[in-house]
Parts: C-alpha cells; structure tokens; sequence
C-alpha cells in the first residue's frame, strides 16, 4: 500500500514521516494554510532526498510557478489538478500525480490518479463509491478526510493502490502530529494485510 504524508511543514513532520516508511511526502506551494515557499520545501525535504518521493502540491499553477519550483525546489514528482498539465511545460523525467476530483472526473484517466473531494486539506471524507469505481480503472491514490479510525474502513470500501493523508495526522492546522503520522502509518498497514484489502503496493 503507497502511503503519502501531504502538507508537511515541518522538519519534525518529515522526520516522524521518515520514521514511519511512509512512501512519499508532499509539500503544498497552492495557497492553503500550509502553503509554502519552494525554497522552503527544498529545505524540509533535503533529508529525505532518494529515501522517499518527494512531492510538490500545486493547483492551477502558471508556467513561472512552474519554473520556480523547478529550478527551486526540484521535486520528484508534481501532484496537480488533472486538466493542468496540459497547460504548463514539464520535464519528461518529472513523475506526475493528476488529482481527479469527485463529480469532475475525466473520461481517460492516466495511469495513476488522486481522488479527492472539491477542497483540498478540509477534512471533508471524499465519495468513496466513485472512488472505488475509478479504481477499478486506473491506480488510485484515496485522499480526503482520511484519519486512522477510518482508513481501514476507506481502503476496504474502495480498494486502492494508496493513500493520502494531510489533515488527520494534524496537531492543529497545518501542524503535523509525528505521533498521528505513526499511528496512521501502523493502521495503514493492518487494514493491507486484510485479505483483498488492496490493489497496490510501492
């Protein structure tokens, strides 16, 4: 089961995130509370540079948005809104996560998506019946109002190939908990061993 840890703004929230083995960590440069800088996210990120993907978070972004967080932040992957990245220039070599959001879902799906609900970071559960039709059709990423007294519940409603959590492994906004971060991280990986719980794997 690929896990991801979003909105990290500290270096103790990519310290627990690394500890724990999740698979990779986001870092949000969309406005949001937990927006930061792109020199910032290269900051936090310098420690778990080839130990995990490292993600930059955008949403709409324009082509110099683009090229800062490039040239600044050089991520490993770009998780943005699906139909952006038709308007903004990429590198081949950049690993892409296309968010799908429910009621706005396209007609082909690449080959991995982000299902999330209409508003990023709020807690609010996504549509777990669309979702798990979705990935019946491509990898799908869960995201939304994920916690750890819901997520074996999520994975066994939609069976995807991960997750992605922000909000519920939170101390107070936009301030990651490293003990939540763990406690999500170990229910995660109980509800996976479930017989038929997942699709995926790293």
């Amino acid at each position: 089961m690929w896990i991801k840890i979003c909105g990290l703004t500290s270096a103790q929230g990519v310290a627990a995130a690394l500890d724990a083995g999740v698979d990779a960590i986001g870092f949000v440069l969309a406005r949001s509370p937990r927006q930061l800088t792109a020199q910032a996210a290269a900051e936090l990120a310098r420690p778990a540079r080839g130990r995990v993907r490292c993600v930059a978070v955008m949403r709409h972004p324009t082509q110099p948005e683009v090229d800062e967080m490039l040239s600044v932040f050089g991520p490993d992957l770009l998780q943005s809104d699906w139909g952006d990245f038709a308007s903004v220039r990429l590198p081949v070599t950049l690993e892409r996560l296309a968010v799908v959001r429910q009621g706005h879902e396209p007609g082909v799906l690449p080959a991995r998506v982000l299902f999330e609900g209409a508003a990023s970071g709020s807690g609010e559960l996504s549509d777990w019946s669309a979702a798990r039709a979705l990935a019946a059709r491509t990898e799908l990423v869960l995201a939304g109002g994920l916690t750890a007294g819901n997520v074996a519940a999520g994975i066994a409603a939609v069976r995807p190939f991960g997750v992605d959590v922000s909000s519920g492994v939170e101390a107070r906004l936009g301030i990651k908990s490293p003990a939540a971060i763990e406690k999500f991280v170990a229910a995660v990986r109980a509800a996976d061993v479930a017989p038929g719980a997942s699709r995926g794997s790293t």
